[in-house]
């Protein structure tokens, strides 16, 4: 089983950080958090990485009902979607797949929101 959902396209890298934050928001999730490891790599071990960006996007009413249902799931929250520049101006944008994460807790009233979020990420991700 993939545990991402993935699209490539061809675009400027900042445009499309600002595509997928605005497609992830169509799907009610805000992005809370937002690593540029590209910067991060030269900062702490002086070395040149493509660029590279990790969005925290959450949907607070499906984080809600999952602390509701399982109070360790915020270990694998917030929901992890990559951007990343590959050659010629191509743009991978990936997220976790919610389902595939879900595998790991045992618990099946999870798997519900799993299905829809995944479905909300897929959308999004598709929009682009």
């Amino acid at each position: 089983m993939k545990y991402y959902i993935s699209k490539k396209i061809n675009a400027d890298f900042d445009q499309v950080v600002l595509l997928v934050t605005e497609s992830l928001k169509k799907e009610g999730f805000g992005v809370l958090t937002e690593i540029n490891l590209q910067e991060k790599l030269k900062e702490k071990l002086n070395v040149d990485f493509r660029k590279y960006k990790i969005l925290g996007a959450c949907n607070p009413a499906y984080a809600y009902k999952a602390i509701q249902m399982e109070d360790k799931i915020g270990t694998m929250l917030p929901c992890s979607v990559i951007v990343q520049e590959l050659e010629n101006n191509e743009i991978e944008v990936a997220a976790v797949d919610p389902v595939a994460s879900m595998m790991a807790i045992e618990n099946p009233d999870l798997v519900g929101i799993a299905v829809e979020i995944k479905e909300k990420l897929e959308r999004a991700i598709a929009a682009l």
